[in-house]
């Protein structure tokens, strides 16, 4: 080597040790891709343009000469998928879930609008909120500014059911009629259980109102047939990221189910919202594994979203009957890949997160239904995708809640144990 990189390198490797050797991640916006997509992704699309869309031999769509393979890549993983989540329209060009949200707000929101969504303190991604991109606001000491008066969005938070992890269908559909909205957002990033797609969707349909999932956590389960549909339900857009209970590479995608024409028009502008709105060129070099991965869930997705909710469903019992509460008991803990841990009797979230980190088990302190701080949390989000990726089934989840109560309530170290019992799992499977 004719520069000295050996420090990097270094750090690297002890990552690559440490987390895929060593540690049991329990991220819920985290998972492992299959070593034939991760060898994928080391290609020359890495160096390459490609604005716009593929050229075809009816339209020269590209800003750039040279395109000629990524055109027929892209293509490629449009198409298959548009077969795999059962819709009309995908756009597979932004690179994050977050930067799909940026493009749809872009498309479809215009100063003084009004939107309706989930709020943070009951699972709301922050892109849904004043200060992400839907409210199009920003914080400053402690308050909530208007970037500028014209540009700024009227924000309005669903109601829920009493136990903060359902939304409340009837209400739902009354704040709908009152304020009229301009888009309304279902979804979250604490997700547990479906939304009331089809209740919120009939109303939205009478009055001319797009309907957007944001599927960032829960695609895979989505696409692999273990949750709802939102399409089959009556959502006209879907956003998700590519990297959670979906197992590919870093990026996002917007699928669509539109017909008419006024929803047709909605398509276009969320087109132009993607490119030039928020991005231009859109990382090429992980568009094969996505395409990998498209194939890896045409075949392995059912079984794979349904080992992903039986895991997270025997965790959620497992640790809330060795003695620390799991929310939303009476609804069996979870549908999704997620559970809510309430540590509130042992620490902080925060305090529980580091404690459990420094013995290799990989979480995040999260707000549950009625925090207000959210730095200063009762909760844990876990998510169960990337150990059940390697392999772990419920028999496992038993022996993890074990490890994880020993932590939380007798403030043990159990980082040998976690080494031990990560060491039969270093597989990825559903490939």
């Amino acid at each position: 080597m004719s520069v000295v990189t050996q420090d990097i390198l270094d750090i690297v490797q002890n990552q690559q040790r440490w987390r895929r050797q060593g540690c049991i991640n329990l991220i819920a916006s985290e998972n492992v891709q299959s070593s034939a997509v991760q060898q994928i992704e080391d290609n020359d699309f890495m160096c390459r343009y490609a604005e716009g869309h593929p050229n075809t031999p009816e339209a020269d769509q590209r800003y750039y000469e040279g395109t000629r393979f990524i055109d027929e890549l892209e293509a490629l993983a449009t198409r298959e998928m548009i077969d795999l989540a059962r819709c009309q329209q995908a756009d597979i060009r932004p690179i994050s879930g977050n930067q799909a949200n940026t493009a749809v707000a872009l498309a479809l929101l215009r100063g003084g609008d009004t939107v309706l969504c989930n709020s943070i303190d009951v699972g709301g991604h922050i892109s849904h909120n004043p200060i992400g991109v839907f409210g199009r606001r920003i914080q400053i000491r402690g308050q909530v500014l208007a970037l500028q008066k014209e540009n700024s969005i009227n924000m309005a938070f669903w109601p829920t059911t009493p136990d903060g992890y359902h939304l409340d269908g009837p209400a739902c559909v009354d704040l709908v009629e009152q304020k009229k909205p301009q888009l309304v957002i279902l979804g979250k990033s604490m997700f547990l259980f479906p939304e009331p797609v089809n209740q919120v969707a009939e109303v939205c349909r009478a009055h001319g109102i797009p309907v957007l999932y944001d599927a960032a956590h829960v695609l895979g389960l989505i696409l692999g047939g273990q949750f709802q549909h939102p399409f089959a339900e009556g959502a006209h857009l879907i956003t998700a990221s590519t990297h959670k209970t979906f197992p590919g590479p870093q990026r996002g995608v917007i699928l669509g189910n539109m017909n008419t024409p006024e929803e047709l028009k909605w398509w276009s502008s969320v087109d132009r919202g993607v490119m030039p709105g928020s991005s231009s060129n859109h990382h090429l070099h992980t568009i094969p594994g996505l395409a990998m991965t498209i194939r890896e869930m045409m075949v392995h997705g059912k079984n794979y979203a349904a080992d992903i909710i039986r895991n997270a469903q025997a965790l959620g019992t497992a640790i809330d009957t060795a003695g620390v509460p799991v929310e939303a008991k009476e609804f069996g803990f979870t549908k999704s890949h997620q559970i809510a841990i309430n540590v509130s009797s042992f620490g902080s979230g925060k305090e529980i997160a580091r404690r459990l980190a420094e013995s290799n088990i990989i979480s995040n302190y999260n707000m549950l239904p009625g925090d207000q701080d959210p730095r200063n949390p009762t909760g844990l989000r876990i998510g169960v995708q990337e150990m059940t990726r390697c392999g772990m089934g419920p028999e496992q989840m038993g022996e993890l809640a074990e490890l994880m109560t020993a932590v939380i309530v007798k403030q043990k170290s159990v980082i040998n144990e976690v080494v031990k019992l990560r060491s039969g799992f270093s597989e990825v499977l559903y490939c």
